[in-house]
């Protein structure tokens, strides 16, 4: 990897990392080592648009995309269950209150039809309940 290459790709990682902190704290100390192996290998577009167009400081706070990512795993159905129970816990771990995540699950109702969103449901659900019994 080229000097100039090295750099882009520090100065994305470091972004990428605070957004993830802000998702989810215990990501924070996340060593990304693993992930150099890979990105050396995808074009710059690829990552910019990842790291340092989606991950925009100035943009939307880390609850507001969460709420935005659980509306579209809502809509995509059972397909994103494993994604949609994470992204919940993070949602509710960066500060929207479960009232708030039901009520984007609801609002799908009309573009991924009822079924997907009672499964949502059924699912914010389940986390809300693992959250609680965590909770001190």
């Amino acid at each position: 990897m080229s000097d100039d290459m090295s750099k882009f790709f520090a100065q994305m990682m470091e972004q990428g990392q605070k957004m993830a902190a802000a998702f989810a704290p215990a990501l924070e100390g996340v060593d990304v080592k693993g992930f150099e192996k890979l990105f050396p290998t995808m074009p710059k577009e690829m990552l910019e648009t990842w790291f340092g167009k989606t991950f925009n400081p100035e943009g939307l706070d880390a609850r507001t995309r969460l709420l935005v990512t659980i509306a579209a795993l809502t809509v995509l159905g059972a397909q994103g269950e494993p994604q949609l129970r994470l992204t919940i816990r993070q949602a509710l771990t960066a500060g929207a209150t479960k009232r708030e995540v039901a009520e984007v699950i609801l609002q799908m109702s009309m573009f991924g039809g009822l079924p997907a969103m009672q499964k949502a449901l059924e699912i914010a659900q389940a986390v809300f309940a693992e959250t609680e019994e965590k909770a001190p």
